[in-house]
Order: structure tokens, then sequence, then C-alpha cells
């Protein structure tokens, strides 16, 4: 008999190849220290890339390093990056979260994360202010640390309930260890893409609202899809 987990590698199977045949081969992702793509995280969740990205690109030109922002002010930190969302609650959490790490690693060198277990990895950044599991798994994973853990955001998480992979009250962490658990044979780099794959699959056609399921590259295994249909009928 085929156990559970043997169906959520079968389904994340189909959801990889689908995705790659919908959106092709994504461009090479670009790993920075893992104390910068913490930063990075904090400031860009519920945040466009792009705008993220250039936030980032500005704390780094006003402040070079790491121990340098981490004694800047909420205050100057949210001037500069003000078009990111909730702005104020980003500045205050980056503030209190650099300097706890500076005290216990005071050149901000993440990299002893890559020796512990995932799970010990995940739960030290994750009693950091701000850091969730989103955060902490970028941290891990879109690094230069290149940990085998996958990365659920709001986007993700929804194509994942939808889909039928976790339960419609499963949190961001189940579905970021349902995945991980049933992808035992992709790397780092692989969840990394099947990251990118899904968040862009809930950004185009797996919408909050309004989604384009007839045209979603799912759509043939999707619950939801399944779901709507039997009530229509």
């Amino acid at each position: 008999m085929q156990e559970s987990f043997d169906f959520a590698a079968d389904d994340l199977a189909f959801i990889r190849a689908a995705l790659t045949r919908a959106f092709g081969a994504l461009a090479p992702f670009k790993r920075s220290e893992p104390i910068w793509r913490l930063v990075r995280s904090l400031i860009g969740c519920r945040t466009f890339d792009e705008v993220a990205e250039a936030a980032l690109q500005r704390l780094k030109r006003r402040w070079p390093t790491p121990s340098l922002l981490a004694v800047a002010s909420p205050a100057e930190v949210e001037r500069v990056i003000v078009d990111v969302t909730y702005a104020e609650d980003k500045a205050r959490n980056l503030i209190a979260t650099l300097p706890r790490i500076g005290l216990e690693r005071p050149n901000y060198d993440l990299s002893f994360l890559s020796a512990w277990p995932v799970h010990q990895a995940l739960a030290w950044l994750e009693r950091l202010p701000g850091v969730g599991p989103k955060v902490a798994a970028a941290t891990l994973n879109a690094s230069t640390l290149r940990r085998r853990v996958f990365i659920v955001d709001t986007h993700v998480h929804r194509v994942l309930v939808r889909f039928g992979f976790i339960g419609r009250n499963a949190t961001a962490e189940d579905g970021r260890n349902a995945v991980t658990a049933a992808a035992k044979s992709l790397d780092a780099d692989e969840l990394l893409e099947l990251f990118a794959q899904m968040k862009r699959l809930g950004q185009t056609y797996c919408r909050p609202t309004r989604p384009n399921c007839l045209a979603c590259p799912l759509g043939s295994r999707c619950l939801q899809i399944t779901i709507d249909r039997a009530v229509a009928a």
C-alpha cells in the first residue's frame, strides 16, 4: 500500500514538472552572505522583489556593514526603506535583531549555521524579532549556506493549500516541513527554484482573488478546482 509520503512526493514531482514546462528555466539566483540575506528577507515580506532589492541596496550604501547598520536608529532605517510594506515595523524589527546577533556573533558571520541540523538552525533564527518561518528558511536556503529547506511565503502557502498538498488550517511552517520532507531527492538549489516557480504561479494564475484556474498549469490535479467543479455540478 502506498504511504502518504509517497503521494506527497508524487504530487511534488508533478508540480515541479508542470511548472518547469509552464515557466521554463528561471534566471540564475545570486546568493548573498547569510546576514544580508536575513536583512533582505526581513524587509522583503509582502513587498515586490524589485522594491525590496532596491531598498536593500540603499541600506548597504548607507551602512556598508551589518555592525554599522545595527547601531542605526529605527527612524533612520525606516526613511531608507520607506517604500517597502510595513516599513516602520520592519525597521524596528531589523534594529532589534541585528544587535542581538552581534552580541552572540560580533562578526555577524552566520556560517556556523551550516554545521547545525536544519531544525536547530531554524529555531536559532526564529527566536529573533520579526524572523518567522519564511525569513528563517530564506536565510538558510537562499544564502551562500545553501541548506536543504523549502521557503514558503504567502503565495506559495496559498498554492499548497489550494492544490491540497497541505490542509486549509496548515501554517507556513507546516508547508515548509511538508515540502522539505517530500523533496528528499532535491538539493538546495532545486528547492529554491521550486519556491520561485510556485511563487510565480501564485502571482500569476493562483492569485488571492479571481484566480485563473482554467489556465493554471496545475489544474488537472488541483483540489480546489475539483471542489469548485463538484459544487457547480
